[in-house]
């Protein structure tokens, strides 16, 4: 989870997230998680799809793979690696909530639980 540069977006808390920008849905995620929170993964699959006021959100599952959260960009003022026992105690967007859901539903199935938020399409 990354803490946006003040509240951008009116966001305390939540997952990185982009535009396209030209790119894949699966390459601007990679980027975002980079950009955002310092982290170098490799999506696993992808979790949910979340619709926005004006857009769907794609959400992955990922793996870290390398990179550090003090490598994060000046988007985010904070990283937090959040155990996914805790993420309901943040305070999350609805759309957030959704994938939390998500992730949970998944973890009764086994998968892995680190999420990226791809980008916006």
């Amino acid at each position: 989870m990354v803490c946006p540069t003040n509240q951008f977006g009116g966001y305390e808390v939540t997952f990185p997230k982009g535009r396209l920008d030209g790119k894949s849905l699966q390459a601007a995620a990679l980027v975002e998680a980079y950009e955002e929170a310092g982290l170098k993964v490799r999506l696993v699959r992808h979790l949910v799809d979340v619709p926005r006021s004006q857009t769907y959100t794609r959400y992955y599952l990922a793996e870290r793979v390398g990179g550090s959260p003090a490598d994060m960009g000046w988007e985010a003022q904070c990283v937090m690696l959040v155990p996914a026992a805790n993420f309901m105690s943040l305070n999350l967007s609805a759309p957030d909530r959704a994938v939390v859901a998500a992730m949970t539903a998944t973890q009764a199935k086994g998968h892995q639980l680190e999420a990226v938020r791809g980008a916006r399409a």
